[in-house]
């Protein structure tokens, strides 16, 4: 029997965020380089800088209880914990990622605050209205199903909790832009092969969603330009004895994509491939639901 989406997603992080830690630290997720994409700083600091920029985007000053979604092995979770004094749970479909966030989480001392489960986004193991914050960065593009995830989002968010996510995209489509290119389709197909996803959409896309939600403040924003800059940080670290040592120790999976890097930065620099943020609160309906 084929495996399924999930199994492949999982499979992938088991075996390559070792390697990504190893090499490229906790957070994984693209960096901030300023507006333009124009200020030159490390990747680290560009990838703090990300969290920051996005809080400040969403406006955030404050999270009692927040959901990480997709954390990987814990970088924004425990970051965010700091930050605030928040209780941070964060779910991944890799077993490997949540154990390793667990570990650092105590390791740090903040077990007691940050905790890590194995769990679909798609279907939450969780309570409605459980969370002040629903952080999500960089996992929409794995959800075999836009709609519903963003539903599920919005489900375990407590009336005025506020969604902050973000995400691959492609460029805007029909009604106001060409549709895709077998070009830039083939070149989509390709990404998905590599970083095991179903498929991604146009930012409008997301916005059109996020509009039949129990939710207001609904905002927008592309910062293609801004983060375009992380692909040739990440390509041109691939080049040290340690990068092609882990690697070579990784397996084939880790090893093709490393070899695709140049396809997303190709995807940026072309307008393909688009970072975008998207942001609401949640509100009450008619008769007192949410």
């Amino acid at each position: 029997m084929a495996p399924s989406l999930e199994q492949k997603i999982s499979a992938f992080y088991d075996r390559s965020s070792g390697l990504w830690e190893q090499i490229w630290g906790e957070h994984m997720h693209h960096g901030y380089y300023g507006p333009t994409g124009e200020t030159p700083k490390s990747r680290l600091q560009a990838q703090i800088d990300l969290i920051e920029e996005l809080l400040h985007w969403g406006a955030v000053e404050r999270g009692a209880d927040i959901l990480d979604v997709g954390c990987g092995i814990g970088g924004s979770s425990i970051y965010l914990a700091g930050k605030f004094g928040a209780n941070v749970t964060g779910i991944t479909l890799s077993s490997v990622q949540a154990g390793r966030g667990q570990s650092r989480a105590q390791r740090l001392g903040l077990a007691d605050r940050v905790s890590f489960q194995v769990a679909n986004a798609l279907e939450m193991p969780f309570a409605d209205q459980s969370f002040d914050l629903v952080w999500t960065l960089e996992s929409g593009e794995h959800m075999a199903d836009k709609a519903q995830f963003l539903q599920e989002c919005c489900r375990v968010l407590q009336p005025g909790g506020k969604l902050l996510m973000a995400t691959w995209c492609h460029r805007p489509t029909l009604p106001d832009y060409p549709p895709l290119t077998e070009k830039e389709s083939e070149h989509l197909r390709r990404i998905y092969q590599v970083y095991c996803l179903p498929y991604v959409i146009s930012l409008p896309d997301y916005q059109a969603i996020a509009t039949t939600l129990p939710l207001t403040e609904v905002k927008t924003a592309d910062w293609s330009s801004a983060v375009a800059p992380f692909w040739q940080d990440v390509i041109a670290s691939t080049t040290s004895p340690q990068a092609l040592w882990g690697l070579l120790t990784a397996g084939w999976s880790t090893v093709e994509a490393a070899l695709s890097l140049g396809l997303m930065s190709q995807g940026f620099r072309s307008g393909l491939i688009r970072y975008g943020l998207l942001q609401g609160v949640k509100v009450a309906d008619e008769v007192g639901n949410f």
